[in-house]
C-alpha cells in the first residue's frame, strides 16, 4: 500500500500519542523496562516549534508519525514513531526522508536526533539512512542528554548522539 505523508492536524493528535505508546512497547520489551516513561502528550508536541508528519495508507488511519523539533536555529528529529503490525514495510524510511527533505525546505542543513546506538531499529536504522556518531555541540543538544539521564534512558542501554548533513 502507497503511504500518504502530511503535516498533522488537530484531529492526529490522539492517535500520534496512541502510536508512539503502542511502538514503546517494542524498547519495554527489548529492555524488560518496568518503568518505561509514558509518550508525551501529543498536544503538547504539536504545540512545541517544529513539525509533526503523518504517515497513513490510502483509505486507512494513521499508522506512523515524526517530529521535528526546531530549537535555536536547529532541526533535531524528536520521534519518530509507526505501529510495530505495520514496521519492516519502509514507512520510517520513508517518514524520516519526508521530514528531512521538509528540514531541508526550511532551510537547515543538518538535523540532529539521540537514540539508541545499538539497537537495530535505533542507531543502526537511522546509520543506513546516512546519519553518523557525532557529539552534542549546542546547549540544546547537551540538555537533552541531560533529560534522558533524568528519564533513566541511559540505564538500557549507549545512548547516541547522530546528525545528517541536508547538503
Amino acid at each position: 500500500m502507497t503511504l500518504q505523508i502530511r503535516l498533522a492536524t488537530e484531529t492526529d493528535l490522539d492517535r500520534i500519542e496512541m502510536i508512539e505508546n503502542t511502538a514503546d512497547r517494542l524498547f519495554i520489551e527489548a529492555f524488560q523496562a518496568e518503568n518505561w516513561p509514558a509518550a508525551d502528550p501529543a498536544a503538547e508536541r504539536a504545540k512545541s516549534p517544529g513539525f509533526l508528519l503523518v504517515g497513513e495508507q490510502e483509505g486507512a488511519d494513521v499508522i506512523g508519525f515524526v517530529h521535528m523539533l526546531e530549537v535555536d536555529g536547529h532541526a533535531h528529529l524528536e520521534q519518530l514513531s509507526v505501529l510495530p503490525e505495520a514496521g519492516r514495510r519502509g514507512y520510517g524510511q520513508a517518514l524520516t526522508k519526508a521530514a528531512l527533505g521538509e528540514a531541508k525546505k526550511r532551510g537547515y542543513t543538518e538535523v540532529s536526533l539521540r537514540t539508541y546506538a545499538d539497537l537495530p531499529w535505533n542507531g543502526p536504522f537511522y546509520a543506513r539512512l546516512g546519519f553518523v556518531e557525532t557529539e552534542p555541540a549546542t546547549e540544546f543538544l547537551r540538555s537533552l542528554v541531560q533529560v534522558e539521564h533524568e528519564l533513566g534512558l541511559d540505564a538500557y542501554g549507549r545512548r547516541a548522539q547522530m546528525n545528517i548533513s541536508l547538503v
